[in-house]
């Protein structure tokens, strides 16, 4: 079985970048920020990991608008370098919103059929299998019922899992999925948590959502084309769009869209995420790193008030002291 890993990645520094992203960005209603796109200088250690605790991956395709890191090794030969220009409809383009660059992955010419998304801020720190991500070529996830929940009516993120959640609604009947999936919404593999809100919301006669985990996401291309043969007109608005809004769909719909048919297999999350909010935001995840706690770590940056080069080097100096060699992918 061939599992792909897949990394959208963005320079926020490359002036380029910069001032296309300029040339559209007083113009949208969308999330424009500058400080979405700051960069933490660790992505190399993202490689060093993969090529360390996932040796056996068949392919890492590299999503970029065009630049590169100057010290990654392109000539690698489990690299694949993708351009948005290379497989994301010309319509689109260019796009400063991550949900085109996600939604049409399963456009990515010699992507395998199963594949593993990650985001830049996700990072292996142990090994894994296969396994963690496949079982019977069915994509293992931690599968549990869900509401939407915020503290700000600005939240996009919770806007678009509303609208992921309509989109099920819409295509998928609850009561015929839970007659197919039950037994796997209700094994003790998804964890105590998952369980209890699964338990909470069965009566409820639509889908309220499934809960989600900053972590990697194991996908089949096939269910990405099944949510756009179901919502053409929905997915085609939300690539339109430059900058993320509230009204826009997003990749998780594809994960919703599966666990709510049950196309899984239940496991619990493979790792922890971090949310950097505050003064110290990132002590609590640098230890988590240097002592290697998790399977994989997020590093969310929430965006939050801190001394920005102050955590960076906390995280980095951890990252150093695990991975402190060189990979393949890195130019020697």
């Amino acid at each position: 079985m061939q599992i792909d890993f897949v990394l959208p990645w963005v320079d926020g520094n490359d002036p380029a970048w910069r001032a296309e992203k300029a040339q559209y960005a007083p113009d949208v209603g969308g999330d424009a920020r500058d400080i979405r796109f700051r960069d933490w200088g660790n992505l190399h250690y993202w490689f060093r990991g993969v090529e360390r605790f996932a040796p056996w991956v068949n392919r890492v395709h590299l999503i970029t608008w065009g630049h590169l890191p100057e010290w990654l090794n392109a000539d690698h030969p489990k690299l694949n370098i993708v351009r948005h220009a290379d497989y994301i409809p010309p319509e689109y383009l260019p796009t400063f919103s991550s949900h085109p660059i996600e939604l049409n992955i399963h456009r990515i010419e010699g992507l395998s059929d199963r594949f593993v998304y990650f985001n830049d801020d996700i990072f292996l720190l142990n090994p894994v299998r296969e396994q963690d991500f496949f079982r019977r070529g069915v994509p293992v996830d931690s599968c549990g019922l869900g509401v939407a929940h915020t503290r700000s009516l600005n939240s996009t993120f919770m806007h678009v899992y509303v609208n992921n959640t309509a989109l099920i609604n819409r295509h998928l009947n609850r009561r015929a999925c839970q007659k197919l999936a039950l037994r796997k919404w209700l094994s003790p593999k998804n964890g105590r948590r998952n369980l209890f809100k699964t338990l909470t919301l069965l009566p409820w006669p639509y889908f309220t959502g499934f809960s989600y985990h900053h972590l990697p996401v194991a996908y089949e291309k096939r269910t990405f084309l099944e949510i756009w043969n179901a919502e053409p007109d929905g997915l085609d608005a939300t690539c339109r769009r430059r900058f993320r809004t509230n009204a826009d769909l997003s990749q998780l719909a594809a994960r919703s869209w599966r666990l709510a048919k049950g196309e899984f297999m239940p496991g619990p999350p493979p790792g922890t995420a971090f949310f950097f909010r505050g003064p110290n935001a990132a002590a609590p995840a640098a230890n988590c790193i240097r002592t290697r706690a998790s399977k994989m770590i997020c590093l969310n940056d929430d965006a939050g008030a801190f001394d920005f080069e102050e955590e960076k080097k906390r995280i980095l100096d951890a990252f150093e002291a695990i991975l402190p060699e060189p990979c393949a992918f890195e130019r020697r």
